[in-house]
């Protein structure tokens, strides 16, 4: 028993001192997460992803975004047939926020609903700090299925809003769902999955 609250070797305390800070890292409410966006559910801070990503500004490129995506079963079109990001014609999802990424799988999970993506982080959308340029935004298709579990499960906010309980945000805009993702959806081991 002792050797296990004492590592002998120093290989076996740095061990133990690494998985204790990825403990705190993941226990401190706040940790990589930007003053004014909600936290995920369970009161950890929102910026801790899936796959350990650590920070709600974790950048993807659009190849590791779209790997993510593809092996989650979520497609995406462009209407120019185009990644470039610096066209609005294109859908890209260069420099998207890994926690987006997870977001969107999160919901995907929760809902059983297919989600086919129209819009990242290319030119052509609204600015701002939680904007599609910057990451934190994604447009996908209505569908009966998503509409009907996004308006029956989350909380409407009014003006065609409905907040999930992490915080996250789906706007109902016309013809798709432009979402805000503050966080992953409660995508963290052992919180159930809220979008």
């Amino acid at each position: 028993m002792k050797s296990i609250l004492r590592p002998r070797s120093t290989r076996a305390r740095m061990a133990v001192a690494v998985a204790a800070g990825a403990t705190l890292a993941l226990t401190v409410p706040g940790v990589g997460q930007a003053a004014d966006a909600p936290r995920a559910a369970g009161g950890v801070g929102a910026g801790v992803g899936v796959g350990g990503d650590v920070g709600v500004q974790a950048k993807l490129s659009h190849s590791q975004a779209t790997a993510k995506f593809r092996a989650a079963g979520i497609t995406w079109t462009s209407s120019g047939g185009c990644s470039d990001r610096n066209r609005p014609n294109c859908t890209s999802f260069e420099q998207i926020n890994s926690a987006t990424v997870d977001g969107v799988i999160t919901l995907k999970s929760a809902s059983g609903c297919a989600i086919r993506l129209t819009g990242g982080t290319e030119t052509g959308h609204a600015s701002g700090t939680y904007s599609h340029w910057n990451g934190y935004k994604v447009d996908f298709g209505l569908t009966n299925c998503l509409n009907n579990y996004i308006q029956g499960t989350f909380t409407s906010i009014g003006g065609s809003k409905w907040k999930s309980g992490s915080g996250n945000v789906y706007y109902k805009e016309g013809n798709h769902w432009d979402v805000t993702y503050y966080n992953c959806g409660g995508c963290l081991a052992g919180q159930r999955a809220v979008g």
